[in-house]
Protein backbone atom coordinates (compact mmCIF):
# COMPACT_ATOMS: atom_id res chain seq x y z
CA UNK A 1 0.00 0.00 0.00
CA UNK A 2 1.34 3.42 -0.95
CA UNK A 3 2.26 5.78 1.86
CA UNK A 4 1.00 9.33 2.19
CA UNK A 5 3.29 11.63 0.22
CA UNK A 6 4.36 13.50 3.37
CA UNK A 7 5.47 10.28 5.10
CA UNK A 8 8.96 9.24 4.05
CA UNK A 9 9.63 5.65 3.03
CA UNK A 10 12.35 4.10 5.20
CA UNK A 11 14.02 3.04 1.93
CA UNK A 12 13.48 3.91 -1.71
CA UNK A 13 15.33 1.93 -4.39
CA UNK A 14 15.53 3.32 -7.91
CA UNK A 15 15.99 0.46 -10.37
CA UNK A 16 14.70 -3.12 -10.64
CA UNK A 17 17.72 -4.74 -12.26
CA UNK A 18 20.04 -7.15 -10.44
CA UNK A 19 21.53 -4.43 -8.22
CA UNK A 20 18.14 -3.11 -7.12
CA UNK A 21 16.61 -6.52 -6.47
CA UNK A 22 19.68 -7.75 -4.60
CA UNK A 23 19.69 -4.56 -2.51
CA UNK A 24 16.03 -5.00 -1.57
CA UNK A 25 16.52 -8.59 -0.45
CA UNK A 26 19.68 -7.82 1.52
CA UNK A 27 18.02 -4.87 3.24
CA UNK A 28 15.00 -6.90 4.32
CA UNK A 29 17.13 -9.91 5.32
CA UNK A 30 19.27 -7.64 7.51
CA UNK A 31 16.20 -6.35 9.33
CA UNK A 32 15.97 -2.92 7.75
CA UNK A 33 12.75 -1.04 8.59
CA UNK A 34 9.99 -1.04 6.01
CA UNK A 35 8.13 -0.56 3.88
CA UNK A 36 10.51 -0.37 0.92
CA UNK A 37 9.53 1.33 -2.33
CA UNK A 38 11.18 0.20 -5.58
CA UNK A 39 10.74 2.47 -8.60
CA UNK A 40 11.56 1.28 -12.11
CA UNK A 41 10.99 2.51 -15.63
CA UNK A 42 10.82 -1.12 -16.75
CA UNK A 43 7.30 -2.34 -17.45
CA UNK A 44 8.05 -5.98 -16.65
CA UNK A 45 8.49 -7.73 -13.33
CA UNK A 46 12.22 -8.09 -12.46
CA UNK A 47 13.82 -10.67 -14.73
CA UNK A 48 17.21 -12.08 -15.68
CA UNK A 49 18.94 -10.06 -18.39
CA UNK A 50 21.78 -12.42 -19.49
CA UNK A 51 19.44 -14.72 -21.49
CA UNK A 52 18.24 -11.81 -23.65
CA UNK A 53 21.21 -12.02 -26.03
CA UNK A 54 21.58 -15.79 -25.78
CA UNK A 55 18.88 -18.38 -25.06
CA UNK A 56 15.93 -16.09 -25.64
CA UNK A 57 17.26 -14.72 -28.94
CA UNK A 58 18.37 -18.13 -30.15
CA UNK A 59 14.99 -19.74 -29.55
CA UNK A 60 12.19 -19.67 -32.10
CA UNK A 61 9.58 -19.98 -29.33
CA UNK A 62 7.47 -17.07 -28.12
CA UNK A 63 9.80 -15.01 -25.90
CA UNK A 64 9.13 -15.17 -22.18
CA UNK A 65 11.23 -13.50 -19.50
CA UNK A 66 13.09 -15.55 -16.93
CA UNK A 67 11.37 -13.95 -13.96
CA UNK A 68 13.32 -13.56 -10.75
CA UNK A 69 11.94 -14.87 -7.48
CA UNK A 70 9.26 -12.75 -5.86
CA UNK A 71 10.42 -9.69 -3.98
CA UNK A 72 10.01 -9.69 -0.18
CA UNK A 73 6.54 -8.76 1.05
CA UNK A 74 7.88 -5.52 2.50
CA UNK A 75 8.80 -4.26 -0.98
CA UNK A 76 6.30 -2.25 -3.02
CA UNK A 77 7.21 -2.34 -6.72
CA UNK A 78 6.07 0.44 -9.06
CA UNK A 79 6.74 -0.36 -12.70
CA UNK A 80 6.79 1.97 -15.67
CA UNK A 81 7.79 4.91 -13.47
CA UNK A 82 10.56 7.34 -14.42
CA UNK A 83 12.28 9.43 -11.76
CA UNK A 84 12.74 12.86 -13.30
CA UNK A 85 14.70 14.74 -10.64
CA UNK A 86 15.87 14.63 -7.05
CA UNK A 87 16.38 16.98 -4.11
CA UNK A 88 18.62 14.99 -1.81
CA UNK A 89 18.77 17.70 0.83
CA UNK A 90 15.00 17.49 1.19
CA UNK A 91 15.12 13.69 0.82
CA UNK A 92 12.64 13.83 -2.06
CA UNK A 93 12.41 12.30 -5.54
CA UNK A 94 9.89 13.21 -8.22
CA UNK A 95 8.25 10.68 -10.51
CA UNK A 96 5.44 11.79 -12.83
CA UNK A 97 5.35 15.04 -10.83
CA UNK A 98 4.64 13.09 -7.64
CA UNK A 99 6.98 13.85 -4.72
CA UNK A 100 8.30 10.72 -3.02
CA UNK A 101 10.06 11.23 0.30
CA UNK A 102 12.63 8.82 1.68
CA UNK A 103 14.89 8.25 4.66
CA UNK A 104 17.37 6.06 2.80
CA UNK A 105 18.01 5.86 -0.93
CA UNK A 106 19.70 3.19 -3.04
CA UNK A 107 20.46 4.19 -6.62
CA UNK A 108 20.58 1.15 -8.90
CA UNK A 109 20.06 3.21 -12.03
CA UNK A 110 21.58 0.83 -14.56
CA UNK A 111 22.39 1.96 -18.07
CA UNK A 112 20.87 2.29 -21.50
CA UNK A 113 22.35 1.25 -24.85
CA UNK A 114 24.10 3.91 -26.90
CA UNK A 115 22.35 4.52 -30.23
CA UNK A 116 24.34 4.73 -33.43
CA UNK A 117 25.02 8.21 -34.80
CA UNK A 118 24.02 9.30 -38.30
CA UNK A 119 20.85 7.23 -38.40
CA UNK A 120 17.80 8.50 -40.28
CA UNK A 121 14.79 9.07 -38.06
CA UNK A 122 12.69 6.32 -39.65
CA UNK A 123 15.46 3.73 -39.87
CA UNK A 124 14.75 0.43 -38.10
CA UNK A 125 17.65 -0.16 -35.72
CA UNK A 126 17.23 -2.43 -32.70
CA UNK A 127 18.87 -1.89 -29.33
CA UNK A 128 19.05 -4.60 -26.67
CA UNK A 129 18.87 -3.91 -22.95
CA UNK A 130 15.40 -4.75 -21.65
CA UNK A 131 12.97 -7.61 -22.16
CA UNK A 132 10.80 -5.25 -24.20
CA UNK A 133 13.80 -4.69 -26.49
CA UNK A 134 14.36 -8.43 -26.72
CA UNK A 135 10.71 -9.10 -27.54
CA UNK A 136 10.88 -6.69 -30.48
CA UNK A 137 14.21 -8.13 -31.63
CA UNK A 138 12.98 -11.73 -31.51
CA UNK A 139 9.84 -10.78 -33.44
CA UNK A 140 11.96 -9.17 -36.17
CA UNK A 141 14.36 -12.13 -36.20
CA UNK A 142 11.43 -14.45 -36.83
CA UNK A 143 10.82 -12.73 -40.17
CA UNK A 144 14.44 -12.00 -41.10
CA UNK A 145 16.67 -13.86 -43.52
CA UNK A 146 19.64 -11.56 -42.92
CA UNK A 147 20.94 -9.42 -40.06
CA UNK A 148 23.77 -7.02 -39.30
CA UNK A 149 25.07 -6.62 -35.75
CA UNK A 150 27.13 -3.48 -35.19
CA UNK A 151 29.63 -3.83 -32.35
CA UNK A 152 31.81 -6.68 -31.11
CA UNK A 153 31.46 -6.36 -27.35
CA UNK A 154 29.94 -9.20 -25.38
CA UNK A 155 26.35 -8.31 -26.29
CA UNK A 156 27.25 -7.97 -29.97
CA UNK A 157 29.14 -11.26 -30.09
CA UNK A 158 26.51 -13.17 -28.13
CA UNK A 159 23.65 -11.79 -30.21
CA UNK A 160 25.42 -12.37 -33.54
CA UNK A 161 26.07 -16.01 -32.65
CA UNK A 162 22.49 -16.47 -31.45
CA UNK A 163 21.01 -15.00 -34.63
CA UNK A 164 23.24 -17.19 -36.80
CA UNK A 165 22.36 -20.30 -34.82
CA UNK A 166 18.65 -19.67 -35.40
CA UNK A 167 19.32 -19.64 -39.15
CA UNK A 168 19.62 -15.91 -39.87
CA UNK A 169 22.43 -14.96 -42.25
CA UNK A 170 24.37 -12.69 -39.88
CA UNK A 171 27.16 -10.17 -40.39
CA UNK A 172 29.06 -8.56 -37.52
CA UNK A 173 30.61 -5.13 -38.15
CA UNK A 174 33.36 -3.81 -35.87
CA UNK A 175 36.17 -1.23 -36.03
CA UNK A 176 38.46 -3.67 -34.20
CA UNK A 177 40.77 -6.05 -36.07
CA UNK A 178 39.28 -8.92 -34.07
CA UNK A 179 36.26 -8.96 -31.73
CA UNK A 180 36.90 -7.79 -28.17
CA UNK A 181 40.47 -6.76 -28.98
CA UNK A 182 40.49 -3.64 -26.82
CA UNK A 183 39.13 -5.41 -23.75
CA UNK A 184 40.56 -8.92 -24.05
CA UNK A 185 43.56 -8.63 -26.38
CA UNK A 186 44.32 -10.09 -29.77
CA UNK A 187 44.74 -13.76 -28.82
CA UNK A 188 41.32 -14.00 -27.18
CA UNK A 189 39.79 -11.98 -30.01
CA UNK A 190 41.17 -14.38 -32.61
CA UNK A 191 39.52 -17.32 -30.88
CA UNK A 192 36.22 -15.50 -30.53
CA UNK A 193 36.41 -14.70 -34.24
CA UNK A 194 36.86 -18.42 -34.96
CA UNK A 195 33.81 -19.26 -32.85
CA UNK A 196 31.68 -16.67 -34.59
CA UNK A 197 32.78 -17.84 -38.03
CA UNK A 198 32.08 -21.42 -37.00
CA UNK A 199 28.55 -20.42 -36.00
CA UNK A 200 28.01 -18.93 -39.45
CA UNK A 201 28.68 -15.24 -38.72
CA UNK A 202 30.42 -13.18 -41.41
CA UNK A 203 32.95 -10.78 -39.86
CA UNK A 204 33.62 -7.34 -41.29
CA UNK A 205 36.45 -6.03 -39.13
CA UNK A 206 38.34 -2.75 -39.19
CA UNK A 207 35.33 -0.83 -40.54
CA UNK A 208 32.81 1.61 -39.11
CA UNK A 209 29.23 2.48 -39.91
CA UNK A 210 29.15 5.88 -41.62
CA UNK A 211 25.36 6.12 -41.79
CA UNK A 212 22.06 4.25 -41.88
CA UNK A 213 19.19 5.10 -44.22
CA UNK A 214 15.58 4.10 -43.71
CA UNK A 215 14.39 1.51 -43.55
CA UNK A 216 17.53 -0.69 -43.20
CA UNK A 217 20.44 0.36 -45.43
CA UNK A 218 23.87 0.50 -43.80
CA UNK A 219 26.78 2.44 -45.29
CA UNK A 220 30.27 1.44 -44.13
CA UNK A 221 33.28 3.74 -44.24
CA UNK A 222 35.03 1.44 -46.73
CA UNK A 223 32.34 2.11 -49.34
CA UNK A 224 30.38 -1.11 -48.81
CA UNK A 225 26.58 -0.92 -48.50
CA UNK A 226 24.53 -3.58 -46.71
CA UNK A 227 20.74 -3.97 -46.78
CA UNK A 228 19.77 -6.58 -44.16
CA UNK A 229 16.32 -7.46 -42.89
CA UNK A 230 17.40 -6.66 -39.32
CA UNK A 231 19.92 -4.29 -37.71
CA UNK A 232 21.09 -4.53 -34.10
CA UNK A 233 23.34 -1.84 -32.61
CA UNK A 234 25.48 -3.06 -29.70
CA UNK A 235 28.14 -0.37 -29.38
CA UNK A 236 28.15 0.22 -25.63
CA UNK A 237 26.10 1.65 -22.81
CA UNK A 238 25.43 5.02 -21.23
CA UNK A 239 25.18 4.79 -17.42
CA UNK A 240 22.10 6.36 -15.86
CA UNK A 241 23.73 8.52 -13.21
CA UNK A 242 23.16 11.70 -15.19
CA UNK A 243 19.91 12.09 -13.26
CA UNK A 244 22.01 13.13 -10.25
CA UNK A 245 24.03 15.83 -12.02
CA UNK A 246 23.70 19.06 -10.08
CA UNK A 247 22.85 17.36 -6.79
CA UNK A 248 25.07 16.96 -3.74
CA UNK A 249 26.46 13.73 -5.22
CA UNK A 250 29.63 13.48 -7.30
CA UNK A 251 28.91 12.14 -10.79
CA UNK A 252 31.74 11.08 -13.10
CA UNK A 253 30.87 10.30 -16.73
CA UNK A 254 27.34 9.28 -15.82
CA UNK A 255 28.34 7.23 -12.78
CA UNK A 256 27.76 8.16 -9.16
CA UNK A 257 30.97 8.12 -7.12
CA UNK A 258 30.93 6.12 -3.87
CA UNK A 259 33.22 4.76 -1.17
CA UNK A 260 33.99 1.10 -0.48
CA UNK A 261 30.74 0.78 1.51
CA UNK A 262 28.96 2.00 -1.65
CA UNK A 263 27.86 5.16 0.13
CA UNK A 264 27.66 8.15 -2.20
CA UNK A 265 26.55 10.43 0.64
CA UNK A 266 25.18 9.80 4.13
CA UNK A 267 21.99 7.79 3.69
CA UNK A 268 22.53 7.34 -0.07
CA UNK A 269 24.08 4.23 -1.65
CA UNK A 270 24.75 3.14 -5.22
CA UNK A 271 25.15 -0.21 -6.97
CA UNK A 272 25.51 -1.55 -10.49
CA UNK A 273 26.31 -0.01 -13.86
CA UNK A 274 25.77 3.60 -12.83
CA UNK A 275 28.30 3.52 -9.99
CA UNK A 276 31.99 4.30 -9.73
CA UNK A 277 32.94 2.91 -6.34
CA UNK A 278 36.16 2.35 -4.48
CA UNK A 279 36.89 -1.36 -4.31
CA UNK A 280 38.19 -2.44 -0.91
CA UNK A 281 40.70 -4.92 -2.36
CA UNK A 282 41.75 -3.04 -5.48
CA UNK A 283 42.22 0.09 -3.38
CA UNK A 284 40.90 2.36 -6.11
CA UNK A 285 37.60 3.29 -7.77
CA UNK A 286 36.55 0.85 -10.47
CA UNK A 287 33.61 0.41 -12.83
CA UNK A 288 31.86 -2.91 -13.47
CA UNK A 289 29.01 -3.61 -15.87
CA UNK A 290 28.01 -7.21 -15.35
CA UNK A 291 25.16 -9.14 -13.78
CA UNK A 292 27.05 -10.92 -11.01
CA UNK A 293 28.88 -7.77 -9.96
CA UNK A 294 25.60 -5.86 -9.80
CA UNK A 295 24.16 -8.57 -7.54
CA UNK A 296 27.19 -8.36 -5.24
CA UNK A 297 27.10 -4.56 -5.08
CA UNK A 298 23.37 -4.53 -4.39
CA UNK A 299 23.84 -6.95 -1.52
CA UNK A 300 26.46 -4.68 0.08
CA UNK A 301 24.39 -1.53 -0.44
CA UNK A 302 21.22 -3.10 0.97
CA UNK A 303 22.94 -4.56 4.00
CA UNK A 304 24.62 -1.25 4.81
CA UNK A 305 21.38 0.69 4.41
CA UNK A 306 19.74 -1.66 6.90
CA UNK A 307 22.26 -0.94 9.66
CA UNK A 308 22.34 2.81 9.11
CA UNK A 309 20.26 5.11 11.28
CA UNK A 310 19.04 8.25 9.55
CA UNK A 311 17.21 11.42 10.47
CA UNK A 312 15.29 13.40 7.90
CA UNK A 313 14.09 17.01 7.73
CA UNK A 314 10.50 17.71 8.70
CA UNK A 315 8.91 18.77 5.42
CA UNK A 316 5.78 20.05 7.15
CA UNK A 317 7.88 22.36 9.31
CA UNK A 318 9.93 23.52 6.36
CA UNK A 319 13.13 22.07 7.80
CA UNK A 320 16.14 21.06 5.77
CA UNK A 321 19.41 19.56 6.91
CA UNK A 322 22.78 18.86 5.37
CA UNK A 323 23.33 15.38 4.04
CA UNK A 324 26.46 15.09 6.17
CA UNK A 325 24.37 15.06 9.37
CA UNK A 326 21.61 12.69 8.32
CA UNK A 327 23.09 9.22 8.64
CA UNK A 328 24.99 7.27 11.25
CA UNK A 329 26.19 3.70 11.42
CA UNK A 330 28.65 1.63 13.42
CA UNK A 331 31.69 1.39 11.14
CA UNK A 332 32.25 -2.18 12.25
CA UNK A 333 28.76 -3.18 11.14
CA UNK A 334 29.24 -1.90 7.60
CA UNK A 335 30.14 -4.23 4.76
CA UNK A 336 32.77 -3.37 2.17
CA UNK A 337 32.61 -4.11 -1.54
CA UNK A 338 35.47 -6.60 -1.77
CA UNK A 339 34.40 -9.32 -4.22
CA UNK A 340 36.70 -9.52 -7.23
CA UNK A 341 34.70 -8.60 -10.34
CA UNK A 342 33.96 -11.30 -12.87
CA UNK A 343 31.42 -12.69 -15.30
CA UNK A 344 30.61 -15.46 -17.75
CA UNK A 345 29.79 -15.02 -21.43
CA UNK A 346 28.36 -17.64 -23.78
CA UNK A 347 29.18 -17.06 -27.45
CA UNK A 348 27.41 -19.73 -29.45
CA UNK A 349 28.37 -22.97 -27.75
CA UNK A 350 31.46 -21.57 -26.04
CA UNK A 351 31.57 -20.40 -22.42
CA UNK A 352 34.14 -17.80 -21.37
CA UNK A 353 34.91 -16.93 -17.75
CA UNK A 354 36.55 -13.60 -16.96
CA UNK A 355 37.79 -12.03 -13.72
CA UNK A 356 39.42 -8.60 -13.93
CA UNK A 357 39.49 -5.18 -12.33
CA UNK A 358 38.21 -3.80 -15.62
CA UNK A 359 40.49 -0.78 -15.98
CA UNK A 360 42.88 -2.17 -18.56
CA UNK A 361 46.08 -4.20 -18.80
CA UNK A 362 49.61 -3.71 -20.12
CA UNK A 363 50.31 -7.29 -21.22
CA UNK A 364 48.35 -10.43 -22.03
CA UNK A 365 49.86 -13.92 -21.91
CA UNK A 366 48.19 -16.84 -23.61
CA UNK A 367 48.41 -20.40 -22.34
CA UNK A 368 46.87 -22.81 -24.83
CA UNK A 369 46.08 -26.46 -24.28
CA UNK A 370 44.06 -28.90 -26.40
CA UNK A 371 40.43 -27.79 -26.22
CA UNK A 372 41.08 -24.96 -23.77
CA UNK A 373 42.97 -21.75 -23.21
CA UNK A 374 43.73 -19.17 -20.54
CA UNK A 375 44.82 -15.56 -20.96
CA UNK A 376 46.57 -13.94 -18.02
CA UNK A 377 46.58 -10.13 -17.88
CA UNK A 378 49.20 -8.02 -16.08
CA UNK A 379 49.72 -4.32 -15.43
CA UNK A 380 52.86 -2.21 -15.94
CA UNK A 381 54.31 -3.55 -12.69
CA UNK A 382 53.69 -7.17 -13.78
CA UNK A 383 50.91 -7.72 -11.25
CA UNK A 384 47.98 -9.87 -12.30
CA UNK A 385 44.92 -7.76 -13.06
CA UNK A 386 42.77 -10.28 -14.94
CA UNK A 387 42.26 -13.81 -16.19
CA UNK A 388 40.13 -15.15 -19.06
CA UNK A 389 39.46 -18.85 -19.45
CA UNK A 390 37.80 -21.28 -21.81
CA UNK A 391 37.37 -24.86 -20.57
CA UNK A 392 39.95 -24.19 -17.85
CA UNK A 393 37.99 -24.06 -14.61
CA UNK A 394 41.02 -24.63 -12.38
CA UNK A 395 42.69 -21.57 -13.90
CA UNK A 396 39.46 -19.60 -13.53
CA UNK A 397 39.18 -20.35 -9.81
CA UNK A 398 42.86 -19.87 -9.09
CA UNK A 399 43.07 -16.79 -11.28
CA UNK A 400 40.20 -15.07 -9.49
CA UNK A 401 42.01 -15.56 -6.17
CA UNK A 402 45.34 -14.33 -7.56
CA UNK A 403 43.77 -11.25 -9.14
CA UNK A 404 42.05 -10.42 -5.87
CA UNK A 405 45.36 -10.82 -4.05
CA UNK A 406 47.26 -8.60 -6.49
CA UNK A 407 49.66 -11.46 -7.13
CA UNK A 408 52.75 -11.10 -9.31
CA UNK A 409 52.94 -12.76 -12.72
CA UNK A 410 55.88 -14.81 -11.39
CA UNK A 411 53.47 -16.68 -9.11
CA UNK A 412 51.84 -18.14 -12.21
CA UNK A 413 54.55 -18.36 -14.85
CA UNK A 414 56.58 -21.09 -13.15
CA UNK A 415 53.64 -23.50 -13.12
CA UNK A 416 52.53 -23.11 -16.72
CA UNK A 417 52.30 -26.06 -19.03
CA UNK A 418 51.51 -25.85 -22.73
CA UNK A 419 52.15 -23.12 -25.25
CA UNK A 420 52.85 -19.68 -23.76
CA UNK A 421 52.71 -16.47 -25.75
CA UNK A 422 54.21 -13.59 -23.78
CA UNK A 423 54.10 -10.63 -26.13
CA UNK A 424 52.00 -7.60 -25.21
CA UNK A 425 49.67 -8.25 -28.16
CA UNK A 426 48.46 -11.64 -26.96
Amino acid sequence: MAQHSSTPYPLVIVGSGPAGVSAARAYVDAGGPGPVLMLTSDVDHPYERPPLSKELLRSTAEPEPTVLDELPDAVELRRGVTVTHADLGARTLWAAEEPIRFERLILALGARPIPLPDVEADAEVHLLRSFADARRLVTSAGHARSAVVVGSGFIGCEAAASLALRGVETTLVTPDEVPQQRRLGRAAGERIAEWLSGAGVTLRTGVRVSGIEAPRTIHLDNGVTLAPDLILAAVGIEPGGGLLEGTELTVHEGRVVADEHLAAAPGVWVAGDASRARHAVAGRPIVVEHWGDALAMGEVAGANAAVTTVSVPDAAAGQSSALAHEADADEGALRSWDQAPGFWSTIGEHLLKHSAWGDGHAAARLVERPGSFTVWYADEEDRLVGVLTYNADDDAARGRELVAAGAAWSEVSGDLRGELRTDADA
